[in-house]
């Protein structure tokens, strides 16, 4: 499919490249000494899963991530960086696209009150999803340039 600027598939990567742009800048914004030493993002988390509507969120919640705080901040920290990392330089890009869906599904969940962040998360699960059946990493990716997928 051609369009006036770029193929179709090219829009696809940019749709790709757009959101590791995004999975990057909310890896940017955050106050890493904060959640490492200060446990400020766990601990909000864990705010709010003790006050969500459904019981399983704050069963699942208590048994998955409270045990492990520290270790839980670094996963959640450390994969928005390598999401973005992924999805900008296209490697390893079906995983990518998988993983972020995977992660904006259990924000989605977690933050089920809040349509604000409903939106963001949202859109980052369609995107996902149109890039991930799209086959954004034919175009423009390290996955295409090694024969990879």
């Amino acid at each position: 499919m051609d369009t006036v600027w770029l193929s179709g598939a090219e829009w696809v990567a940019v749709l790709r490249i757009g959101l590791g742009l995004w999975w990057l800048e909310s890896w940017r914004h955050k106050d890493r000494k904060g959640w490492f030493e200060r446990g400020t993002g766990i601990a909000w988390a864990a705010d709010v899963a003790g006050k969500h509507k459904w019981g399983f969120v704050k069963s699942g919640f208590t048994k998955v991530v409270e045990p492990r705080p520290k270790v839980m901040a670094y996963i959640v920290v450390y994969a928005e960086l390598a999401l973005g990392l992924g999805l900008i330089l296209g490697f390893l890009t079906p995983i990518a696209l998988v993983g972020g869906l995977l992660l904006n599904l259990l924000y989605l969940v977690l933050m089920i009150h809040d349509w604000a962040e409903q939106g963001q998360n949202a859109m980052m699960g369609l995107i996902s999803f149109v890039a991930l059946f799209g086959m954004s990493w034919q175009t423009w990716s390290l996955d295409s340039a090694i024969g990879l997928f």
